[in-house]
C-alpha cells in the first residue's frame, strides 16, 4: 500500500509531536523539577525546568497580551502557512520537505504546552566546557533545529545543481 505525500506529510508532522510529548511526560513524571541529573558527566544533563518564554526564555517577562501574540497566535498563524505552502507546492525536493514538516512538528509541540500548560517543559543541557553550551532545551526544539539543519543542506544542494547545469 503505497501512502499519498499528504498523509506522509502529517505522519511526520505527528510523529515530531508524538515524540517530544512523550519526552516531556516522562521528564514531568519522573525528574525532579529544578533538578539536574548527569548523564555523561557535566557535559550532558538532565533537567525539568518550565520555561514561559520562548528561545532561552526570551519573552518570559513580556506583558501576558503581548506574550499571546508573539508566543501563541504570530507561531500558529505561520506554521499554518507553512504547512499549507508544503500540502501545496508540489516541487518541494524531499529535504525540504522534512525539514518543513520537522520544524511544524516542533512548532506545534511547544505550542501545544503553551496552550495547556502555560508553558513549555525543557530538559537537555550540553556544556562542552566553555567551548559549546547549549541553554535547556527539549526534543521540539531539536526537531525545529534538525528541520532548519536540513533546509540549509537542501539550499546549499540546490544551489550547487544549478551551477553544475548552467
Amino acid at each position: 500500500m503505497k501512502l499519498s505525500r499528504n498523509t506522509w506529510i502529517i505522519l511526520l508532522i505527528v510523529f515530531n509531536i508524538a515524540i517530544d510529548q512523550i519526552t516531556k511526560l516522562i521528564v514531568r513524571a519522573e525528574v525532579v523539577p529544578g533538578s539536574q541529573t548527569p548523564i555523561i558527566g557535566d557535559i550532558f544533563t538532565l533537567h525539568n525546568v518550565e520555561n514561559s518564554g520562548a528561545f532561552l526564555g526570551m519573552g518570559s517577562d513580556f506583558h501576558p497580551t503581548l506574550r499571546l501574540i508573539l508566543l501563541l497566535i504570530l507561531p500558529t498563524v505561520v506554521l499554518g502557512y507553512v504547512v499549507y505552502y508544503i500540502i501545496t507546492n508540489k516541487s518541494l525536493d524531499r529535504y525540504s520537505l522534512i525539514g518543513f514538516c520537522c520544524i511544524v512538528g516542533g512548532g506545534v509541540a511547544n505550542i501545544y504546552d503553551r496552550i495547556v500548560y502555560g508553558s513549555v517543559t525543557d530538559f537537555f543541557h550540553i556544556d562542552l566546557g566553555g567551548v559549546f553550551r547549549t541553554g535547556i532545551f527539549n526534543v521540539a526544539d531539536m526537531s525545529v533545529m534538525f528541520g532548519m539543519g536540513l533546509l540549509l543542506f537542501a539550499s546549499f544542494k540546490s544551489r550547487k545543481t544549478n551551477k553544475i547545469t548552467t
